[in-house]
């Protein structure tokens, strides 16, 4: 009988890295079956999808609460076709409040539980550590650092690198991708990265757009991209008409840009990669921010800050994100050269502790390995 593997990502960032591994592991193993939890890439790699999560994706704790009747249906689904196909392990990758239940699900089976992209319990909500360690067979960290904090807490652990560094590939050049959209390659770029879930860019993107006026109002030429998530409906982008947009090449935009202005979140990892100094921006409902700043145990919310120990790029929270503030911040990193320096040497920093590449072949080699009980 071929192996299985059941697998379960719930949101954008989660499908890419599923869909890479996924590549990786039947290029190891072609006859190995996965199917499972997953979006557009996990099943161009070669994934059978059982459930997509598009249309369950949203940011905050009481923003999840009208998808928790279909998060609740695909649980079920997933935890019948363990039952049913036996596979040879479970493989989470990152989305933790319905992954560690469905772990905790499959692990009562029997079957192995691989933890790929692990939540981020060194940011917040540490307890979930005695929850990992009853679940997960083998825990694959991204950062360097969380090898330690694994291990420390008694759980099986390998650090495999951060899956991006392959990822972040651009399709053109800023002399090529510019001319093609209009653009003039000399000129002040400015990217708008306004996040991957429907909600997010609906709380963003007007405040980024009304950012550009003021920054346009600044700094003589500027121009702007906004590079739009694929598989989102044109409605909440209404706010961008009139500025230059591109869908799906979020690494060719940031290539081209001099500024990001980003929605917190896997996007400022392929800005540090591609050395594009940001401004940061999130926000959340009121009362989900109120109840994640009782959990988080960090005064940082950028990724690319907290891996860097220190805040080397702007971050705006809630009522700190204005599109005053975010034009302020951009202004300055655009006309202030030796301040934008002191960003590219941070992001520099943080692009060296995200490991070499191989990530994912790393993984799918140690996935392997704990399906041949090694």
């Amino acid at each position: 009988m071929s192996p299985r593997l059941l697998l379960s990502c719930g949101e954008a960032s989660g499908d890419l890295y599923a869909g890479v591994l996924t590549r990786e592991l039947r290029a190891i193993d072609p006859a190995l079956i996965i199917s499972g939890f997953g979006g557009p890439h996990f099943a161009a790699a070669g994934g059978r999808l059982l459930a997509d999560y598009r249309g369950v994706a949203v940011t905050g704790m009481t923003e999840v609460l009208a998808k928790l009747p279909k998060l609740f249906d695909t649980r079920r689904t997933l935890v019948a076709a363990a039952r049913a196909e036996r596979p040879d392990a479970l493989v989470v990758v990152d989305f933790p409040d319905f992954n560690l239940r469905l772990a905790r699900d499959i692990k009562r089976l029997g079957i192995p539980v691989v933890y790929y992209v692990s939540p981020q319990i060194w940011a917040w909500r540490a307890g979930r550590l005695a929850t990992i360690r009853a679940v997960a067979d083998r825990v694959l960290v991204i950062f360097p650092f969380e090898e330690k904090i694994y291990r420390d807490g008694g759980v099986p652990v390998e650090f495999v690198g951060h899956p991006l560094v392959d990822l972040a590939r651009a399709t053109a050049t800023r002399e090529q991708f510019l001319p093609a959209h209009g653009l003039a390659p000399a000129a002040p770029t400015v990217a708008i990265l306004p996040g991957s879930r429907p909600n997010e860019v609906s709380r963003i993107l007007p405040d980024l757009v009304a950012s550009a006026a003021l920054i346009k109002a600044r700094v003589p030429g500027v121009q702007f991209v906004v590079a739009r998530a694929p598989h989102l409906d044109d409605h909440l982008f209404e706010s961008a008409r009139g500025l230059t947009m591109v869908e799906g090449d979020a690494d060719t935009v940031l290539v081209s840009a001099d500024v990001a202005l980003t929605a917190s979140g896997t996007a400022t990892l392929q800005a540090a990669l591609h050395d594009t100094p940001m401004v940061v921006v999130y926000r959340l409902s009121r009362v989900t921010y109120m109840l994640a700043r009782q959990l988080v145990s960090l005064d940082m919310f950028a990724m690319v800050n907290l891996i860097a120990g220190e805040k080397i790029v702007p971050e705006l929270a809630q009522q700190a994100f204005t599109p005053d503030a975010v034009a302020s911040e951009a202004v300055s990193m655009l006309t202030d050269r030796d301040r934008a320096a002191r960003i590219r040497a941070g992001l520099a920093k943080v692009r060296e502790k995200l490991g070499g590449p191989g990530a994912s072949r790393r993984a799918a080699e140690a996935i392997l390995r704990v399906v041949g009980g090694i």
